[in-house]
C-alpha cells in the first residue's frame, strides 16, 4: 500500500518565494525527524534550537534542508543520529542533507537547483533529484523541501558543523601501516571484509583505528568498524560531507589523507580504511593511479562479487601498480566461485570471516621498513 500525504497537507507545502526567510519554530525544529548526516546539527539542536530561519534559495550539496514526507517508497525509514531506522509516516517533517548520490544498486541522484519537490535517496538522509534508478527498486520516496535551515541569514552547510576539516596534505610523516578495502562495486562486501580484517587484527593485539574516506553517508558501516574493535572510527561525514560523489578530485584526495593523518595517534598501530563503490567509479580510478594514493596507502584488500570480477579487479590494479595481498568480499560465500578465481589469478583469496584469525589477519600487514 502506497503512504501519500493528506491533501490538506500537501496544501500546505507552498513556501515563501525565492531568496525570503522565515523564523524557524524552534519546537518545530525540535521535532522534526533528524538524520544521521545531521548528527552534529542534532546535537546543537538539542542544547539550543532557537534563532533558525528557514531560506528560500538554491541548495547545494551539505546544505541542511527541513522537508515533509510526500510519500513513502524506497526508503521507508530515516537513519537517526545514533543509527535507529526511525519510520517515516507521509507528513512528517525530516531534516537531512542535500547532496549527489552514485549508487548503482540504486540510484543515481543530483542535489536540485530549486526547492521543488525531491527524493530521499538515502537512508541515512539525502536529498536530491534522482536521474536514473535499478529496475528491481521501488521508486524513491518523494519529500518536498520547506527551506533550507539557516542562522543570520547563512544557510548552514554540514562543513560548518564538522568535527574535523580537509587539510589537503599530500604527505603523512609518521603514520602506522594503512590497509585499504576496495571491491568491484556495491555490495561486493567491502564492509565485511574490512569488519573482519579489523576483528583480526584487535584479536592479534594490535590497536586498530578505522574510517571509510568515500561514500554515502549512513552510520552502519563506522558502527561495524567499532564493533569489530577499532579503537578510533571516522568517516567522510566527520569532516562535514554527506557524500563524496561529483566532490572535486583534489576534496577526495583530502578527505583520504585526511582521514589517516586524523586516524594516526599515540595509540594506533594499523588503520584499515574502506573506499566505496567500484575500481572503475570516477574518483576511485584517478585515486589508485595518484601517486599521493601510493604514499599514503601500503596495501589493498579487494573484495569482489564474483570470479569474473575479482580477475578483473586484480588487473585493474596491478595496472595501477597498487600491491594487493588477498582478494574476499562475497566472492567467497561460494566455494565453487572462490576455486574459480582462485584458479586464474595468483593473489591469495581469503573466506571473509578467515580474516578474523589473528594469524591470517596480520600477514595482510606490510613489511616493516
Amino acid at each position: 500500500m502506497t503512504l501519500v500525504a493528506h491533501p490538506s497537507e500537501a496544501l500546505s507545502l507552498t513556501t515563501s518565494a525565492a531568496g525570503t526567510a522565515v523564523t524557524a519554530d524552534p519546537q518545530r525544529l525540535q521535532r522534526a525527524k533528524k538524520a544521521y548526516t545531521t548528527r552534529f546539527l542534532a546535537d546543537r539542536l538539542a542544547l539550543d534550537p532557537a534563532g533558525y530561519e528557514l531560506l528560500h534559495t538554491v541548495p547545494a550539496a551539505g546544505d541542511v534542508v527541513l522537508a515533509r514526507v510526500v510519500e513513502l517508497g524506497k526508503h521507508t525509514k530515516l537513519e537517526s543520529p545514533a543509527s535507529r531506522r526511525q519510520a517515516m509516516f507521509p507528513g512528517d517533517e525530516i531534516l537531512v542533507a542535500f547532496g549527489n548520490r552514485y549508487a548503482p544498486d540504486q540510484f543515481l541522484a543530483v542535489v536540485p537547483d530549486d526547492l521543488g519537490e525531491c527524493s530521499l535517496v538515502a537512508g541515512g538522509g539525502l536529498a536530491a533529484r534522482v536521474l536514473e534508478q535499478h529496475a528491481d527498486i521501488d521508486k524513491a520516496t518523494t519529500i518536498q523541501p520547506l527551506g533550507l535551515l539557516a542562522k543570520d541569514g547563512v544557510v548552514v552547510n554540514l562543513q560548518d558543523l564538522a568535527p574535523h576539516a580537509v587539510n589537503h596534505a599530500t604527505e603523512l610523516p609518521g603514520r602506522p601501516p594503512v590497509i585499504a578495502v576496495l571491491g568491484t562495486s556495491m555490495n561486493s562486501g567491502k564492509s565485511t571484509t574490512l569488519g573482519c580484517l579489523v576483528n583480526g587484527l584487535d584479536a592479534a593485539g594490535l590497536r586498530v583505528s578505522a574510517g571509510k574516506a568515500t561514500g554515502t553517508g549512513s552510520g552502519n558501516d563506522p558502527r561495524l568498524f567499532t564493533d569489530a574493535g577499532a579503537r578510533l572510527v571516522l568517516d567522510f561525514t566527520d569532516f562535514g560531507f554527506p557524500t563524496t560523489y561529483l566532490l572535486d578530485y583534489e576534496t577526495v584526495r583530502g578527505l583520504l589523507t585526511s582521514l589517516i593523518d586524523t586516524l594516526t595517534t599515540a595509540e594506533t598501530d594499523v588503520i584499515v580504511v574502506e573506499i566505496a563503490d567500484g575500481a572503475y567509479q570516477g574518483e576511485t580510478s584517478r585515486l589508485l593511479h595518484d601517486p599521493v594514493f601510493h604514499a599514503a596507502v601500503d596495501h589493498v584488500v579487494f573484495a569482489a562479487a564474483d570470479a569474473l570480477g575479482a580477475t578483473a579487479g586484480i588487473g585493474v590494479l596491478q595496472e595501477a601498480g597498487v600491491s594487493v595481498p588477498a582478494v574476499s568480499g562475497l566472492l567467497t560465500a561460494s566455494p565453487l566461485a572462490a576455486r574459480e578465481a582462485a584458479g586464474v589469478i595468483t593473489t591469495r583469496v581469503i573466506n571473509t570471516y578467515d580474516l578474523c584469525n589473528p594469524a591470517t589477519a596480520l600477514d595482510l600487514l606490510p613489511a616493516r621498513k
